[in-house]
């Protein structure tokens, strides 16, 4: 395994139902920099699956990370090694959701229980792949939700292999809470995760949860060494034109919101002639003009005219021109 880390300071959380290629695709016109995540994709879907469908996606899209749902070593390591042959430029593992199906399969949140466990996949993925490994957790789960269990975790999981934590600042509770009820009811601890930074100053620490525009981004930088943004990515993607600037030092101004989407309309042509619906690919930009004047008839004219058959990106470009510039 290479020591090479990832030093990426700004991400876009993996969501499912949200981060496929399409979104990731749109989110390439307004930042080229920031690291895109899949959604979480489990072992036992790529090893038996349909792997185009299910992992591919355009050389736009990079950088991007692989998030991997599992706790098995070698199916994770086989999964590693598909992903680095097929691009990525990172793989990481899913210790943070909370959901029934995905602890039945014991993996995800359940497994911050299983540091041993989780440093052992770490391991495995390290030892066949040159790509960073890396892991998204919480700072605790149920009653074990004590600082110093979370240090103990990340301390045996980095002695794994894993140099790279993305670190949700809310416990999960496993029973109880449902997934949406996760990311918004147990309470923010922020002063954890930069606790684990002073701990462990050699390791990069990313901070999640409750970060939804960039002066956020920007103070938390001060304490961490990464930011990751969740649903604000998806309900307000704009949020980010400024960051090739503002965090990655680029001169290169930022495109506008019509630019955005002008850029769209080559590949969502493409896309339609491949067979798939414009409702697939629209659904992921609706929300770039939030609130900027035309937004409402921006949405209902996708909305009433998207799903039809035969739908292309005329109807993109007919709710385009119901949107003053700004």
């Amino acid at each position: 395994m290479s020591d090479k880390s990832s030093i990426n300071p700004l991400s876009v959380a993996p969501m499912m139902e949200r981060t496929d290629r399409h979104f990731r695709y749109f989110m390439r016109q307004i930042t080229r920099r920031t690291l895109l995540y899949t959604e979480m994709i489990t072992t036992a879907a790529i090893v038996h699956g349909d792997r185009e469908r299910l992992l591919g996606f355009s050389p736009e899209e990079k950088p991007l990370s692989l998030q991997l749902g599992g706790d098995e070593p070698q199916k994770l390591a086989e999964c590693a090694i598909i992903a680095e042959d097929m691009g990525y430029d990172e793989v990481n593992l899913n210790v943070g959701c909370p959901s029934s199906r995905v602890q039945s399969g014991n993996f995800g949140a359940c497994l911050m229980a299983q540091p041993e466990l989780v440093a052992r996949c770490v391991e495995a993925m390290g030892k066949v792949v040159s790509i960073p490994v890396t892991v998204k957790h919480r700072i605790g789960i149920d009653e074990s939700d004590r600082y110093e269990d979370l240090n103990r975790f990340v301390k045996i999981v980095s002695e794994g292999g894993c140099s790279r934590f993305t670190v949700h600042a809310r416990k999960a509770w496993l029973q109880g809470l449902n997934p949406k009820e996760n990311r918004t009811i147990p309470p923010l601890r922020y002063g954890d995760v930069y606790l684990l930074k002073q701990d462990f100053p050699h390791l990069f620490i990313e901070i999640n949860g409750g970060i939804v525009n960039l002066e956020q981004v920007q103070e938390q930088l001060q304490w961490v060494d990464g930011v990751m943004i969740g649903r604000a990515a998806y309900d307000n993607p704009y949020l980010f034109a400024p960051v090739d600037g503002l965090i990655y030092g680029e001169s290169q101004p930022p495109p506008t919101r019509h630019q955005v989407i002008e850029r769209m309309l080559p590949y969502i042509e493409y896309q339609v002639a491949k067979g798939l619906k414009l409702n697939s690919i629209a659904r992921h930009f609706l929300q770039i003009f939030t609130s900027q004047p035309g937004t409402k008839a921006w949405k209902r004219h996708i909305s009433t005219y998207g799903h039809l058959l035969g739908a292309s990106a005329q109807i993109i470009a007919e709710a385009l021109d119901k949107v003053p510039f700004t």
